[in-house]
């Protein structure tokens, strides 16, 4: 026995369990699957965990020996993990493949971070990561994404909150040099760095680019989107801006046709005279607006979605410079719109656009939303505008319209019938399904009936989202067949009145006979809910079947073909008359269905130019011969010797005292008078030397001059006094009675124990 289809085809097990996963509980269902059935185990898992809203499902892996709450992942870890408590993370985190962090949504503790990056075993914790959102209130918060930052991630979304950090420009340099990203996004009050085109001229691959951002509409980010190869969808926010900065977009594109007259609108040039005309700079924007004849500004080739939000008037403008097939058209609009800029908008998108647009979006912004809030709120009644629809243009392409706004929800049977004539391809339609009705303010102004060209005219619309006034409808609708649409399957009224649920019933079943989903909101607790019509719309849904089932008999048997009978001729001669039969006479009207139909032939023309010139290479050769420069150190070593000669002085001092020796001396005797030679010491070879004139002749007058000059005024003046005494005492000696002395040998100093102290 064979096993099924599901086990046998990866690709259908996936597409199931994906389809499981978008029903209401799908996890809890495919994660029973997981645990219950090993075949599809694998597949299931890999579903599970393949989209991730939060971090916390990863780090509850952990052990829970070392979770602070087991309940409670997000709030941390009690210690560092090991090697072996990484062990499921690093299992299943190879099956994720796109995750989301919310700083602002308070589920992970900050302290979380710094264990992971200290800790963990490889370098990559989601190594197959493919798509990274995160949502940083903080510039710390920020930071802790570069352990997340794979090498293989295609998509970058990055929100970040009212603060400039260095760590930004570090973040997106990071993921341009190490990842071919498919997707980039940035949401930031802050203004975008000025290197931000430098960082991403690589990201060639881009498909995908919001910029929601001061300085995202500068000329050098227009001209970076502009030539992006493989770009397809682009988001920008148009708020609070001027016309001047949103023009200023495209400044750097190629310009538009016209430029080189003076009188162009897109020019301030007014001629030779410029400085006696007026300038025209004021004129410029309004110009812009009011002509259809400007051309596409260059680039964005591939172009098929984009995302705008601001000012209607912002809008229209910025459109304007698009020529491209577009396919996908979503605005988010300040509501209510001014009539002008609404019906120009209407007009710039039929025209830019008309022949391939698909899909259009139109909801309001935040600040819209808020304002709508705080009247319901109030006491007084909430503003009812209208959006008229009356002067669509064509879009035969149109296969989507979904308009959601919380203040423009009225529309005519005017508006639908326009509609209906400008889109025949629709397929799903959204008219403000969630705009309430109070009794205060009215029902609807558009009735059930009015839906009638709707269902005519676009025979592939299948699903219809609008608020009615359901009421008895006219005989001259439920007698026209071509207002019965067998392709209508789902109706959702939202906040509809209804009187009569019995003939809402026949005339759903007459403008819809095969649908099978009908909605309306029967929740108590939603704002707007009256009860009354709440019960209507709950019998409607349980006659509507069996009224269709009589609707669809009646119309099968009214189309089977009656055969009549044949008559044979022969020539026999006829029977007796047969009993005569009574018959009846009916008669069946067979009127030509006519329709008008008119079909709007309009060729398609672009304009394409194609620059050419020649492709110049400048090249330029550098000739100059090979030199080498040597150089020889030609001088002669030099070395320098300090010697110290220093005169080594030695001071010293000898105490002479002479002997005084008294004695008698003859007087007759011859006086001999010395003379005392100077000699000085001088220290040789550490010994003492004495110093004598005579060893040197130079000096040896100057010797003798001092010699003579010391006898003369000392040695003489003191030797004869001393002689004469001692010769008068030595003949007195009987008058003084005194003991002779005995004479001394030598009475006169001796000039040899002079000695003269050199320094």
């Amino acid at each position: 026995m064979k096993s099924p289809v599901i086990l046998r085809e990866p690709e259908v097990t996936q597409k199931l369990l994906e389809a499981i996963m978008d029903t209401p509980g799908g996890k809890r269902t495919v994660s029973r699957l997981a645990r219950t059935c090993r075949a599809i185990s694998e597949p299931a898992l890999n579903v599970l965990w393949r989209e991730l809203d939060s971090l916390v499902p990863i780090i509850g892996l952990f052990p829970s020996t070392i979770l602070k709450k087991v309940r409670k992942p997000g709030l941390g870890l009690s210690k560092e993990p090991v090697e072996g408590d990484w062990a499921k993370i690093m299992v299943y985190g190879e099956r994720v493949r796109s995750v989301v962090y919310n700083e602002s949504a308070n589920n992970v503790s900050p302290a979380v971070f710094p264990m992971l990056a200290e800790n963990r075993p490889r370098e990559y914790m989601l190594p197959n990561l493919l798509n990274l959102t995160w949502k940083a209130e903080t510039a710390a918060a920020l930071e802790q994404i570069s352990i997340f930052l794979s090498p293989g991630i295609e998509s970058l979304q990055l929100e970040v909150g009212p603060f400039r950090s260095a760590s930004l420009n570090k973040i997106i340099g990071d993921a341009c040099s190490r990842m071919t990203l498919t997707n980039f996004s940035i949401i930031s009050p802050a203004s975008l760095p000025d290197t931000f085109t430098v960082m991403l001229s690589s990201q060639k691959a881009l498909q995908r680019v919001t910029l929601i951002a001061p300085g995202a509409l500068s000329s050098g980010v227009g001209r970076w989107v502009a030539y992006l190869p493989e770009l397809r969808s682009l988001q920008l926010d148009l708020s609070a801006r001027t016309l001047t900065a949103v023009e200023g977009f495209f400044d750097e594109l190629p310009s538009y046709s016209g430029n080189s007259t003076p009188s162009s609108i897109t020019t301030t040039d007014s001629g030779v005279f410029s400085g006696e005309e007026p300038d025209f700079l004021d004129m410029r924007d309004p110009a812009m607006r009011l002509t259809a004849n400007t051309q596409s500004s260059g680039g964005f080739l591939n172009l098929r979605h984009i995302h705008l939000t601001g000012d209607v008037a912002n809008i229209a403008v910025f459109l304007r410079h698009f020529s491209v097939a577009l396919t996908q058209l979503e605005l988010v609009i300040e509501d209510p719109p001014a009539s002008a800029e609404w019906m120009e908008l209407l007009y710039v998108i039929s025209e830019r656009f008309g022949a391939s647009l698909q899909s259009l979006r139109i909801s309001a912004t935040s600040t819209s939303r808020f304002n709508d809030l705080i009247r319901s709120t109030s006491r007084g009644e909430p503003a009812v505008s209208r959006l008229a629809l009356e002067h669509i243009q064509p879009l035969p392409a149109l296969r989507r319209l979904d308009i959601d706004l919380p203040e423009s929800f009225n529309f005519i049977g005017e508006d639908i019938e326009a509609l209906a004539h400008a889109c025949p391809d629709l397929e799903d339609l959204k008219l403000c399904p969630l705009a309430r009705f109070p009794v205060q303010s009215g029902p609807p102004k558009l009735t059930l009936e009015q839906l009638a060209p709707l269902t005519a005219h676009c025979r592939r619309l299948y699903s219809l989202a609008v608020p009615v006034n359901a009421r008895r409808a006219s005989p001259a609708v439920l007698a026209d067949s071509r207002s019965s649409s067998t392709s209508l399957r789902r109706f959702h009224v939202g906040h509809s009145w209804i009187n009569d649920s019995l003939h809402v019933s026949i005339l759903l079943s007459h403008l819809a006979p095969c649908l099978d989903n009908l909605k309306w909101f029967h929740d108590k607790n939603r704002p707007g809910f009256i009860e009354a019509n709440a019960r209507g719309w709950e019998k409607v849904a349980e006659t509507l079947p069996h009224i269709q089932n009589i609707r669809l008999t009646e119309r099968t048997a009214a189309s089977a073909v009656v055969a009549l009978p044949t008559v044979n001729i022969d020539t026999t001669p006829p029977p007796p008359p047969p009993v005569p039969i009574e018959t009846a006479e009916k008669g069946i009207m067979a009127t030509v269905s006519l329709v008008d139909r008119s079909v709007l032939v309009k060729p398609l023309t672009r304009n394409s130019g194609i620059q050419w010139g020649p492709k110049m290479v400048d090249q330029s050769v550098e000739v100059y011969p090979k030199l080498v420069s040597v150089s020889i150190d030609a001088v002669p070593p030099i070395a320098e010797i300090a010697v110290e000669a220093v005169v080594a002085v030695s001071d010293k001092s000898v105490e002479a005292i002479p002997n005084t020796v008294t004695a008698s001396i003859d007087a007759n005797q011859f006086n001999a008078s010395k003379s005392a030679e100077p000699m000085s010491l001088k220290l040789q070879d550490g010994r003492k030397s004495v110093f004598h004139p005579s060893s040197h002749p130079m000096l040896f007058p100057v010797f003798n001059l001092i010699s003579f000059t010391y006898r003369v005024l000392f040695a003489y003046p003191m030797s004869i006094p001393i002689r004469v005494l001692h010769t008068v005492f030595d003949h007195m000696p009987t008058i003084i009675r005194r003991p002779p002395t005995p004479t001394s040998p030598n009475n006169d100093i001796s000039m040899n124990s002079l000695q003269v102290r050199q320094s």
